[in-house]
């Protein structure tokens, strides 16, 4: 049964469908910082420097894990930890061109889990020379964000030829040893950095 009566209000449209925390997003807003804006899919991330405006949000910069395969030579998957930092990295970087100096996370109604996605693409962005606040303890180590956990399960895998052709079949078809991701990751890393240092 439907409320009713003088005091009751509808809730806004997005807050219904569970898209929008407005009490969050007030807060954000009036930090008055751009809200650096980290989502993900299975198989993407994107981070974006977002501006709230009275006509609407205003994005400054935008970078996704995409980007990294075709500028860049990125052949690991598009989706994981290392992946994260680098679109981090790539949308700090340009956002440092746009003299954007300071900017608060926004993660919407993600879960903050310690040492995911979301934290790996704000190191990237505070690497990049943006000031982000946050807790050290909810960063990714710089072991997993050079991806030695995925070389080091493949290393565990290579004993067991079907389960490692099935687990890193994307990484084979574009001829990557997974063994060697942290390495082809300091690769895409430099080629990055040089890119907007140069």
């Amino acid at each position: 049964m439907m409320a009713t009566g003088p005091s009751y209000r509808v809730p806004f449209r997005r807050r219904k469908e569970g898209k929008t925390d407005y009490q969050l997003r007030k807060g954000l807003i009036l930090s008055r910082l751009p809200r650096l804006v980290v989502r993900g899919t299975s198989r993407y991330v994107t981070a974006q420097m977002v501006k709230a405006e009275v006509k609407g949000d205003k994005v400054i910069v935008s970078a996704s894990s995409k980007e990294l395969a075709k500028t860049y030579g990125w052949k690991g998957a598009c989706g994981n930890i290392p992946a994260a930092y680098l679109t981090g990295l790539l949308c700090g970087y340009r956002a440092v061109a746009k003299r954007v100096k300071k900017a608060a996370l926004d993660i919407g109604l993600q879960a903050p889990s310690r040492g995911s996605r979301v934290f790996a693409a704000m190191k990237g962005v505070i690497d990049a020379g943006v000031e982000v606040p946050h807790r050290e303890e909810v960063l990714p180590k710089a072991p997993r964000i050079s991806g030695q956990h995925i070389a080091d399960y493949a290393k565990q895998l290579a004993a067991n030829p079907e389960a490692y052709q099935a687990q890193f079949s994307e990484y084979l078809s574009k001829k990557m040893n997974p063994e060697k991701v942290p390495e082809h990751f300091s690769q895409i890393k430099e080629k990055i950095s040089s890119n907007f240092k140069g």
